[in-house]
């Protein structure tokens, strides 16, 4: 019954967390000295019964994909690094029983 061009709370739920994850990693690899051209993320989220049997948002799986530009890149190692720091530093993940998983997705090499 809802309008499919809206926006519903449980998407912007999830938005919220991909947008505070995104602007943590940007500020993250700002003071690292790293060139960020493009951050997209396809964050997806999963609705159902908690464990006291209502309806909740279970999980939420950010899957953000960076491109890098520069004289410095960043290996794969200092990326899933910055990732886990923005996640420790995400007050909204911080807030939530929601389970949030950050599960980069890499360029083909």
């Amino acid at each position: 019954m809802s309008d499919a061009a809206a926006v519903d709370p449980e998407e912007a739920f999830i938005s919220s967390l991909s947008s505070c994850h995104m602007l943590w990693f940007l500020s993250i690899a700002t003071k690292r000295k790293f060139c960020v051209d493009r951050y997209f993320d396809a964050a997806v989220g999963v609705m159902g019964k908690n464990a006291e049997g209502k309806m909740a948002m279970l999980t939420v799986s950010l899957k953000p994909q960076v491109q890098f530009s520069g004289e410095r890149l960043p290996t794969q190692e200092q990326i899933n690094d910055m990732h886990h720091e923005a996640h420790e530093e995400c007050f909204i993940a911080n807030s939530v029983k929601t389970a949030v998983r950050c599960e980069p997705v890499y360029a083909a090499l």
